[in-house]
């Protein structure tokens, strides 16, 4: 029973971490000229360089992302990482239903940048503690780290500075700029996030 209540436990702190990083994406990302690196960065420059619609990459490579979690990080990773890409697809949807809680940040895109690595570093951070992935970029970032033998902050920048970098080739470099400074950022929230107290307090969930 203690077995089964603590894995409830896992879930629920999963679902809270997919909240807070919706709830992000939604009030910043998505309304504002601050972009990400990774998974959905890749996405975005096959769409601008080929014309081929994310409708059809962003399976392929959040498949292969998940299928390489499996492989290297087991199955229970699977598991968590459908309850976290599922919770942030709904919470996402149902704060489609309701007007922005943030005022437009356009105007103080710095404000916007770090704002929102806030919430994507807690949100991500969170999940990715319990060993769950909301998306294709915290399972490669993982599976970077493990077979690297580097710190996750580490293999997100590998990732997602890589292809900040590549999208110089049709967004502006002031955007860029930004969007730099947020990933550096989140990416730093999500390592002290995965690793707080995990030293002192082993046995803890949170």
């Amino acid at each position: 029973m203690k077995k089964i209540l603590k894995q409830y436990f896992y879930l629920a702190y999963i679902l809270l971490g997919a909240f807070i990083l919706a709830f992000g994406m939604y009030n910043i990302h998505s309304r504002t000229i601050i972009t990400e690196g990774g998974i959905w960065g890749i996405e975005l420059l096959i769409f601008n360089w080929f014309d081929i619609s994310p409708a059809i990459t962003a399976p392929i490579l959040d498949g292969t992302c998940y299928l390489m979690g499996v492989v290297f990080l087991g199955k229970e990773f699977i598991i968590k990482s459908l309850v976290g890409t599922l919770g942030y697809s709904v919470f996402y949807a149902i704060l489609e239903q309701f007007p922005p809680l943030f005022p437009d940040l356009n105007g103080v895109p710095i404000v916007a940048a770090i704002v929102g690595a806030i919430f994507v570093g807690i949100g991500a951070g969170i999940v990715v503690r319990q060993g769950g992935a909301c998306a294709g970029d915290d399972a490669l970032a993982l599976v970077i780290s493990k077979k690297l033998h580097i710190k996750i902050s580490q293999a997100y920048l590998f990732t997602d500075i890589s292809v900040l970098l590549l999208s110089l080739t049709y967004i502006p470099f002031r955007q860029i700029a930004y969007s730099i400074i947020t990933v550096l950022l989140s990416g730093w929230i999500i390592e002290k996030v995965q690793n707080y107290k995990k030293k002192e307090s082993v046995g803890a969930v949170l």
